[in-house]
């Protein structure tokens, strides 16, 4: 370190700022290596355990990252993946994640049919006939009292519950593979990952155990529509994973069932009755649309009132338009029994349809595509890398996810992620016909 650049301080805490001071005042910029712990304790004067304390206290606000023996850098800004691509030709685009717009239903027609009177400071956050509705229809799957919180989509709600229960540097047991906007949620907040396999039947219990003796104190997965493989909760696979965390009854559970309404599987609850802290998030996105950014959380009361605390110290509510607008879809959508009916059959069906014949192809060729798939995306096994194969498919004029950008652990999962919403038939087998060829060329 030049003699321009010098950390001062006599304690941890004045380390740390002064650290902060020159990263503020650009002179250490990120990637730059700080001092060895025992050279600037012999620079300062302090003993080595204040200067590792203060740079422990920097690496857990994110101000630095620590490589292990190889010394600790000031942190750059974390590389985030998003869903969606901008892009002008959307035909053959099977990297987005998206819906298909046109099954997506009429709301300016939804919010025409409204009757509206406008909400003001100190209104429920919840509008009370949607939190009926969600009562009503989700009594019977959860088994057990719960309160209804309405955010601004699923990785919203996510992200408030992680913090309103854990601390930068707590772990937090992940799906390997994992959902794109959880693996950035986790790096942007300073958790840790705990990475947990995935089978065709979802979480792994072996897997979910070991990531909570190891001390993960939150468990985010998905028990259905697994994005990316389209995996679903058994009913005995969700009593393991139940049967593991009775024996961890304080770590905080969430389901993320962000294609409920569409999802072919039934839900699976995984989240046991003596769970002290729990949350299932159920967002409108997939089958209302994206643009809606709604998403109903349902959780215990103890979860429910720290979200809304800290909801209430930002947002303070949901528009009540919106939510009166889901309501309304809702309310056309589903039967008496919750059931999709009208437009939210027609694409559960739809997107089914899509998946069995894009399966189908790809199987024309010789390209398996084991186990069950729920959700509008197909996971494709390759046999080599798969960002190697990624993009010999965009040479082609196709766009998919490869398996690496949905690792929590590190791992270049041999797969692709493809999204089959809006695929037509012929479109369909014309890409199994491209991959065919790119594997061909790589193998």
């Amino acid at each position: 370190m030049g003699d321009d650049i010098r950390i001062r301080g006599d304690s941890a805490a004045t380390i740390v700022a002064s650290v902060r001071d020159l990263v503020a005042a650009t002179v250490l910029r990120p990637g730059d290596e700080l001092p060895t712990i025992r050279a600037l304790a012999a620079e300062l004067g302090v003993n080595r355990n204040t200067v590792a304390a203060a740079y422990q206290q920097l690496v857990a606000s994110g101000a630095a990252q620590t490589a292990g023996r190889r010394g600790t850098f000031i942190a750059s800004a974390p590389d985030i993946v998003r869903e969606g691509f901008s892009q002008p030709d959307r035909s053959r685009d099977l990297g987005s994640g998206n819906p298909d717009p046109r099954l997506l239903p009429d709301v300016l027609a939804a919010l025409r049919d409204l009757d509206y009177e406008p909400s003001l400071y100190g209104s429920a956050p919840v509008e009370p006939a949607l939190g009926r509705w969600v009562r009503e229809h989700a009594a019977d799957e959860i088994g057990a009292p719960f309160q209804v919180t309405v955010t601004h989509g699923a990785m919203d709600a996510v992200e408030r519950l992680l913090a309103a229960h854990l601390a930068r540097g707590d772990a937090i047991a992940l799906e390997d593979p994992c959902f794109i906007a959880s693996i950035g949620a986790v790096q942007l907040s300073g958790y840790r990952s705990a990475p947990v396999p995935v089978d065709d039947e979802g979480m792994t219990p072996q897997g979910l155990e070991s990531a909570l003796r190891d001390g993960a104190r939150a468990v985010l997965l998905t028990p259905r529509a697994h994005n990316p493989t389209g995996a679903a909760l058994s009913a005995a696979r969700a009593q393991a994973l139940q049967e593991v965390l009775e024996r961890h009854p304080h770590v905080l559970v969430i389901e993320d069932d962000y294609y409920s309404a569409l999802s072919v599987a039934p839900y699976h609850r995984a989240t046991p009755p003596e769970a002290a802290n729990w949350a299932l998030v159920r967002s409108v996105s997939k089958f209302l649309g994206p643009d809606l950014r709604v998403a109903l959380v349902l959780s215990d009361a103890d979860t429910a009132q720290r979200l809304g605390a800290r909801f209430a110290a930002s947002n303070a509510w949901v528009s009540h338009l919106l939510q009166r607008a889901v309501l309304r879809l809702l309310e056309v959508g589903a039967g008496a029994d919750g059931a999709p009916v009208g437009f939210l059959a027609t694409a559960r069906d739809t997107y089914a349809q899509r998946r069995r014949q894009f399966v189908a192809d790809l199987a024309a060729v010789g390209v398996e595509v084991p186990g069950p798939t729920d959700s509008m995306n197909v996971w494709v096994p390759v046999p080599a890398d798969a960002e190697t194969i990624a993009a010999g498919l965009q040479a082609l004029g196709w766009i998919v996810r490869p398996g690496s950008v949905f690792s929590s652990s590190g791992a270049k999962h041999l797969g692709l992620r493809c999204t089959v919403a809006a695929l037509d038939g012929e479109r369909s087998a014309a890409f199994a016909k491209d991959l065919a060829t790119v594997l061909r060329e790589v193998r």
